[in-house]
């Protein structure tokens, strides 16, 4: 049976956070193209070749390596184990496709090169793999820095489908920004996230976390997590850095929308209706607290095109690419003192999630429309670094 495999990125761009103003890992790092046979790492520029070539995973401590392609004839590494595929018998390939994401059991999950195989590391338990195939008692899956390798399907479980997959932006090296009193980006999305979900389920929403701790994960990584599942829409939770000054009125919570010569004119409206609905909820929410509230000047639901002429944000081109309707959030302004008092409250972080939980419920359940909308400023700088799999170290 034919594997499904995930080609989910065209070239990914140096990465940055959602906002303009400041760098996080909402745009992608480049990855250097390898000739990789199915069971190693993802490359954004190579996609997927099939040369047969020898390929060792970088950029992760699980050293996995694999030697030749399904049928393929390259010879193997000198001390490499044999393979069939010297000999002239054709060998049968016993993977199923599959998808859903493997969410690894409390005593971590063995990793192999193939079902089977030498267990050659572990992964942290509670992470979340997309899967794209099964063998046997094996499950095939994408871990955090792009690294195809196999799980026992006894080490975890799959998870099929989510109405809503949300994503904690930044983790493990990646901290985002970090506010002047010392909280960084990366906890506070993922507290954030999680309310979220727990938000959704007793309303009747299904969701699940892209990101499940504190670990490095690449916007691909991501995106396949949330590919996967098969979900109604994908948000991702930011909070920004560096605005333009202060903003007397309220908030000043930016959201984006899909947009781009590869999103369709339906996906894009939906996804703008996305957009707004989060923005006005969140908006409403923290306008009850009491700050010296900070905003770029163009506030509000919007979106950002890259010169490709293709979204500029990573995670927004790559689900839209894969017909995942997405929206990113940089709910307040962490680098702000005043905010990030506030956002070191239960209850704000709290309202915070129950406003987007909210505009999530809107989205799915009635025609509202959203509001906030405005046209952005030109940008030309380019954003921060991150995203990427370059460094990335898989969560053992």
């Amino acid at each position: 049976m034919k594997l499904r495999v995930l080609l989910l990125a065209a070239a990914l761009t140096a990465a940055g956070c959602s906002s303009a103003s400041h760098g996080t890992d909402a745009r992608a790092t480049g990855s250097t193209a390898t000739s990789a046979p199915v069971l190693s790492p993802v490359s954004a520029a190579s996609s997927m070749s099939s040369s047969g070539a020898a390929s060792s995973t970088t950029s992760t401590s699980l050293s996995v390596t694999t030697y030749g392609t399904q049928g393929g004839s390259a010879p193997a590494p000198a001390g490499a184990p044999a393979t069939s595929a010297t000999t002239a018998v054709p060998v049968a390939d016993h993977r199923m496709a599959a998808s859903g994401a493997f969410i690894v059991g409390d005593k971590g999950a063995a990793v192999a090169s193939q079902p089977g195989g030498a267990v050659n590391g572990r992964l942290r338990a509670g992470v979340a793999l997309a899967v794209d195939a099964i063998q046997g008692a094996w499950a095939s899956v994408l871990t955090p820095c792009e690294n195809h390798v196999w799980v026992p399907l006894a080490d975890g479980r799959i998870e099929k489908t989510a109405d809503i997959v949300i994503d904690a932006g930044h983790g493990g090296s990646e901290p985002g920004a970090v506010g002047q009193g010392g909280l960084t980006e990366k906890d506070l999305n993922l507290a954030v996230a999680r309310l979220v979900v727990d938000d959704l389920a007793p309303q009747g929403v299904s969701a699940a976390l892209a990101r499940t701790g504190d670990y490095q994960q690449t916007l691909a990584s991501r995106v396949a997590v949330a590919a996967a599942m098969h979900p109604k829409a994908f948000v991702s939770i930011h909070h920004n850095a560096e605005p333009d000054g202060p903003r007397p009125q309220g908030p000043g919570t930016e959201t984006y929308y899909q947009t781009g010569k590869e999103v369709s004119a339906a996906q894009a409206a939906q996804s703008k209706r996305l957009a707004g609905l989060i923005y006005e909820e969140v908006v409403k929410a923290l306008s009850q607290y009491s700050a010296s509230w900070m905003a770029d000047t163009d506030a509000g639901a919007k979106y950002r095109i890259g010169d490709s002429g293709n979204d500029y944000y990573g995670v927004l081109r790559l689900s839209g690419a894969d017909g995942i309707v997405g929206s990113l959030a940089e709910l307040a302004f962490l680098s702000n003192p005043s905010e990030e008092f506030l956002l070191k409250r239960d209850d704000v972080r709290q309202a915070e999630a129950a406003a987007v939980a909210r505009g999530i419920v809107r989205w799915l359940r009635t025609n509202d429309p959203g509001s906030g909308f405005t046209v952005p400023y030109p940008r030309t700088e380019p954003a921060g670094g991150g995203g990427g799999t370059a460094g990335c170290i898989d969560p053992v």
